[in-house]
C-alpha cells in the first residue's frame, strides 16, 4: 500500500487541528516530510472527493466536512486505494490441486479481512485522529 492515505491523514489532520491557519502545499510538504507536488496531488483527490475545498491561485484548504463526520474510510477511498489491500496472484495453474482452488480459497479470507478493515475505518473519524494528536502533542 502506498503512503498517500498516511499523508492525506496528515493533511487533514494540519488542517483540522489549525482551522485559523492558512496552509500553502509547501507548509503542508515540510510538516509531511515529502515535495509539495505530492501534497497537490493528494488534495486534488481529497477535492475530488468532495472531502476539502480550495480556490485556484489561492493559498488555503477547508474541510467540507466537520472532523466528527468524516471518517478514515472515506479518506482511505478518496485517495484512490485499491479495492482491497489484500492482492490475489493473477494466473495460478489450474491442473494443480492447489492452483485451482487456491484464488477461492484466498477470496474468501482476504474479502473477510478487508470487510473488518472497512468496518473499522468507519468507525474512526478525523476527530478520533485530532484527539490523539492533541494528547501526544500535549
Amino acid at each position: 500500500m502506498k503512503s498517500q492515505y498516511a499523508v492525506a491523514i496528515h493533511i487533514l489532520s494540519m488542517i483540522a487541528l489549525n482551522p485559523q491557519r492558512t496552509f500553502s502545499s509547501e507548509d503542508l510538504a515540510s510538516s509531511v516530510g515529502t515535495h509539495a507536488v505530492v501534497i497537490r496531488s493528494t488534495v486534488s483527490l481529497l477535492r475530488s472527493a468532495g472531502l476539502v475545498e480550495t480556490q485556484q491561485g489561492i493559498a488555503g484548504i477547508q474541510l467540507t466536512l466537520r472532523p466528527e463526520e468524516l471518517t478514515l474510510l472515506q479518506v482511505y477511498r478518496a485517495v484512490d486505494a485499491p479495492e482491497s489491500v489484500f492482492r490475489l496472484h493473477e494466473r495460478p495453474n489450474p491442473q494443480c490441486s492447489v492452483g485451482g482452488n487456491i484464488l477461492d480459497t484466498l477470496g474468501s479470507v482476504f474479502g473477510e479481512a478487508q470487510a473488518v478493515l472497512d468496518a473499522h475505518l468507519a468507525k474512526v473519524t478525523l476527530a478520533d485522529v485530532m484527539s490523539d494528536l492533541a494528547r501526544r502533542i500535549g
